[in-house]
C-alpha cells in the first residue's frame, strides 16, 4: 500500500483510479496464485468446471494463473474503471477471463447463485479501512453470499486474525468456516519448511483463541477463511439480519 496515503482512501474509487493510472506492472496483494493454488484446487476442483468470481481484482496476475492452471471461467470485478479497461485490453485474447467494472457492495448485475467460488485477496480489508467500514463490509458479504451457489465457497485472504474477522463473518450471513494460514513471505521463497501446512485447517474455536495456542502469539501469516454457503433457506435469515 502506498506510503503517506490515508487508509480511508482505500474505500474510494478515485484512489484506485489514480493508483492504476500510474502503476506500470501487475501487482498481487498478499499472495500470488502459485502460493495459493493447492488451496484453491482443494476447495474448487477444476474437474467441476466452476465459475469463479475474483472481487477487487486490480491488475493482479492471479486470475491469469488460474486460467493457466486449467480454470475455464474466471470473472473479475473491480471498482476502478481504469484498471478494468486496462485488463480487458491486456487479456482480449483470453476468453476464459472476463473483466467488469463493479462495486462489490452491489453486484445486482449477477443473478443469485451465479458462482461456485468467490476469491478475495484484500478487498474486504480495503473496505474495512474506509468510511462506514462495518456497514460497507456487511453489504459486501451479503452480496458475496447471494451470488454463490449452495455450498459454494468464499475464499478470503486477509491480514485479519480470527479475533477481528470471525465475528464480522458470522454476523453477516450463515457460513461454515474453516481457517488456513500461509506465511507472508512464503511466496518469496523465505521458508522451505512452513510453520503450518497450507491445506491443513487450523483448529478453530468460537472465538479464535485456539489459533494462538496452535501458532503462537502474532504469527507472521496471512489468514485464509474458507467460508461455505450453508443453504438457500438462510438467504431470508441473512436478509433479515442486514435489513434496517
Amino acid at each position: 500500500m502506498t506510503m503517506g496515503t490515508s487508509t480511508q482512501a482505500y474505500g474510494e474509487p478515485w484512489y484506485w483510479d489514480n493508483r492504476y493510472a500510474n502503476e506500470s506492472g501487475p501487482f498481487d496483494w498478499y499472495q500470488k496464485y502459485a502460493s495459493l493454488a493447492p488451496l484453491v484446487n482443494l476447495y474448487t476442483p477444476r474437474h467441476n468446471h466452476p465459475r469463479i468470481l475474483v472481487v477487487g481484482c486490480g491488475n493482479s496476475a492471479f486470475s491469469e494463473g488460474m486460467v493457466d492452471d486449467g480454470y475455464e471461467d474466471v470473472v473479475n470485478v473491480d471498482i476502478s474503471s481504469v484498471v478494468i479497461e486496462a485488463m480487458r485490453k491486456k487479456y482480449f485474447n483470453r476468453p476464459q477471463l472476463k473483466y467488469i467494472q463493479m462495486d462489490v457492495r452491489d453486484m445486482s448485475a449477477f443473478q443469485t447463485g451465479s458462482f461456485g467460488a468467490v476469491i478475495d485477496k484484500g478487498t474486504l480489508d480495503s473496505i474495512l479501512c474506509g468510511n462506514n467500514s462495518r456497514q460497507n463490509a456487511a453489504k459486501m458479504l451479503d452480496e458475496v453470499w447471494r451470488v454463490l451457489i449452495n455450498k459454494g465457497v468464499y475464499i478470503l485472504v486477509t491480514y485479519g486474525a480470527p479475533v477481528y474477522r470471525l465475528h464480522l463473518l458470522r454476523e453477516s450471513c450463515l457460513w461454515r468456516i474453516k481457517l488456513h494460514v500461509i506465511e507472508k513471505l512464503l511466496s518469496e521463497g523465505a521458508s522451505e519448511h512452513p510453520m503450518w501446512e497450507l491445506t491443513n485447517p487450523v483448529p478453530l474455536d468460537d472465538y479464535g483463541n485456539s489459533v494462538e495456542a496452535t501458532l503462537g502469539k502474532n504469527p507472521d501469516v496471512h489468514y485464509i477463511y474458507v467460508c461455505t454457503k450453508v443453504g438457500e433457506v438462510n438467504f431470508l435469515f441473512c436478509f433479515t439480519l442486514s435489513s434496517p
